[in-house]
This record gives structure tokens, sequence and C-alpha cells, in this order.
């Protein structure tokens, strides 16, 4: 790996990127500037790019900094059970390992897909299933709203969304939640989630309907069972977690801070406003492996050599302070963050779109249905989930008025 002289390397796993990760991306960029020099685990080398213009040219420039995995050059030093072997991953027969001419032939495929989805079906079906979940605590008048709630509620609308029954959708809430955790027992979430996703795509191939699968396999481009298969997973795991935390972190902001006190009494343009407010300032993508230096180059006054890793800050360019120079929260229609990425491999447009339906639609019906929520605990104690990549709640514990269920089925 190239460098330059600088100071050590930032431990990737360093707690105060979990517990307070604005301070941590400052004090990193005033130590070492817009790119940082990091360890991954196992003392791994990599490049944590925080600036916002040098994140913007290098998603930008998918030729020198690729998505290609194999170009590597630390493969030799990474042993089989490598805790983010899954998150960086060698080339599999997905869209996330596809680059140039292949890759944007897939990204059309699936914003075609995707395309198809009704978007007043999507916020009716959200709706009814957020519903049920309100229906099984409203009685109690408390819950954790993390785990009880926004961690149930986008996987059950996207399962729909692909196409599994009802009767489905349960079982694979459970299982992405468990991969998503990394529990003893996620190695059978994996294998329900393939072989459910193994079955949906054989059964629309021999009887194809107007949906989203049946139209990744009616591509022209002719697409295998496999690779449709995992783009469905993909898809799947990259909407799932982060809305969920989208949720989560949207809902912790409402409830500790009084610039959104109207929107516990319905009002609407504040949940908007939190909303964005998290893709700037708490959004659930922090960082994100990774883009591949596919010969040597120069970023942000470094010497990046080839076959260097860069994971790209998303967070960390969201606060970059050449571009945020007054500090303020940005809570209007300004959304040129990079929480969605940037580039040819950023979210489908279509795909970000879902995701708002589903959170937005998410916190509207606990409003609505739970009107005088409020924390249980103190504001400060609140845990983040133990990730330097993702940034989510523990829990969320909550208080409201006990109401019967609606009966919603």
């Amino acid at each position: 790996m190239s460098t330059a002289p600088t100071s050590a390397p930032v431990p990737l796993n360093d707690p105060l990127l979990q517990d307070d990760p604005i301070r941590a991306y400052r004090e990193m960029r005033r130590e070492h500037g817009s790119v940082v020099p990091v360890l991954l685990d196992g003392g791994i080398p990599a490049w944590l790019v925080l600036g916002y213009r040098e994140l913007h040219q290098i998603t930008g420039d998918p030729e020198l900094f690729s998505r290609d995995s194999e170009l590597w050059n630390q493969w030799d030093a990474i042993p089989d059970d490598w805790p983010l072997l899954a998150m960086i991953g060698r080339r599999q027969p997905s869209i996330m390992h596809t680059v140039g001419e292949s890759h944007r032939r897939r990204a059309a495929m699936l914003v075609d897909a995707l395309e198809s989805v009704n978007p007043f079906e999507l916020r009716a079906r959200t709706e009814r299933f957020a519903d049920e979940l309100i229906d099984a605590i409203s009685p109690r008048g408390a819950a954790d709203i993390i785990a009880e709630y926004a961690m149930r509620l986008p996987v059950r609308v996207l399962a729909w969304v692909y196409g599994f029954s009802d009767e489905e959708g349960p079982g694979l809430v459970t299982a992405l939640n468990d991969i998503a955790d990394a529990r003893d027992h996620d190695q059978s979430g994996q294998m329900l989630l393939l072989t459910s996703m193994a079955r949906l795509v054989a059964d629309r191939r021999a009887k194809p309907v107007d949906d989203v699968v049946s139209r990744m396999l009616a591509d022209p481009a002719g697409y295998t069972d496999e690779e449709v298969m995992h783009d469905l997973t993909v898809m799947l795991g990259a909407g799932h977690l982060p809305t969920a935390d989208w949720i989560g972190n949207s809902l912790r902001l409402m409830l500790t801070d009084s610039r959104f006190a109207a929107s516990l009494f319905g009002g609407r343009n504040s949940v908007a406003e939190a909303m964005n407010e998290v893709l700037w300032e708490d959004t659930p993508n922090q960082n994100v492996a990774g883009r591949w230096a596919s010969r040597d180059t120069q970023l942000g006054g470094r010497r990046i050599g080839a076959g260097d890793l860069l994971l790209l800050g998303l967070q960390g360019a969201n606060s970059d302070p050449r571009i945020r120079t007054d500090g303020s929260a940005l809570t209007g229609g300004n959304n040129a963050h990079f929480s969605f990425g940037h580039g040819e491999h950023r979210c489908p447009f279509p795909a970000q779109e879902i995701a708002e339906v589903i959170a937005r639609t998410g916190i509207e019906v606990v409003l609505d249905r739970l009107p005088d929520i409020d924390l249980a605990v103190p504001a400060e104690s609140l845990v983040r989930r133990p990730s330097p990549f993702m940034r989510g709640l523990s829990a969320l514990p909550v208080t409201f008025t006990p109401t019967p269920a609606t009966g919603t089925v």
C-alpha cells in the first residue's frame, strides 16, 4: 500500500467512530487530511476518503477507481475467516461486482424492473404491515421501536415488492435480521434466504407475471436465474437495514430535538425534514467498501498504489467543512449528500424512492397510532450498534398511552 509520511493509521474499530463519528471524522481530517490511512480487522491497510470533492472524484471515475475487488493487493493477507470478507468479497454473479458496460446494462435492467412498483400500492402495503406491527405493541404502552418495528417493517415490504407471499414474509424478516446481527444461527438464515429466492425465481421463470422478478428475467440481456437471484438478494440486504436505521435514526431525532416537536402532533413537513437531516448528519451508511485503484495515482495529496482499497466515507464527506462552512443542520430540500452514493454504482433512483416511501410511511404510522410517544430512557443512554460501517440504534425504548389494536387484516 502506497502512502506518504504521516501519523500512524487509524484503526477503523476505534470506539470513537461508534460513539461520536462526527468528532472522529473531524480529528481524522485534522491529523491526516481528506484521505485517511486506516487499518481494518487484522491490521489490513486501506484508505478512508472523507473529502466531499475526493469522494466525488472517486465515484465519478469508475475506470481509475474500480468496483472490481479482484484488483485488491491484499488478498494474499486475507484469511478465509476474515470477518469483513462478506462485506468486501471476491467477485460474485451480482450487480455489486460488475464493472463497465456490463454494470451499466445490469443497472438499467434493475431500474426497469423496480419502476414496475406502483407507489400507491407500495404505500398502502407499507401502511398495512406497519399497522400490524403497531397492533402488536399498542396495548402494552411500551416497546423497543427498533427491534419490534423498524427492524421488521422494511424487509416485510420488500418481500411483498419481490412477490413473496404474506405467509413467507415473517420468515424472511427473521432470516435477514439474523444475518444482519451475525447471530450464531445466521447460516440457517442465509440458507433460508437463498432457497426462498431460488424458489421465487424458478416460479417466475416457469410462470411470468408483471412484477419485479419477471421483468428481470425477461430482460433482453438474458440474465441467468443465478444472476437474478443474487441481484435480488443484494437488493434485499441493501434495502432492509439502511431503511430500518433511517426509520430509527429519524424517530430518535424527532423524540430528542425540540425542532421536530410539531411532528409528534401531526406535522408532516417536519417528518421529511427530519429524514433529510438524518441523511446529512446521521446517515445509516457511514462507510462503504469500496473502490480499488486500477493503477498508481494521487488523491487528496496521497500517493495511492495500484490495488489499494479505498473506503467511501459517506458521513465524513457529508460533514466536510469545505462544503458545510457554517456548520448548520440541513433539514430542507438540499439532497446533495452522499448517503445513496454517487456515480454509476449509486443506489438506483427507483430503489431510493421505495426506501423513502417505506421509511416515511413507517414513521407517519408510528406518529398517527402512538401520538404521545416518548422516550422511556434518557437520550444520552441510547446505544448504537458497534459498527464503523452502519449507524443505527441497538434499541429505542419508548412509552405511550396503551390503545386497543385496530384489527387491521
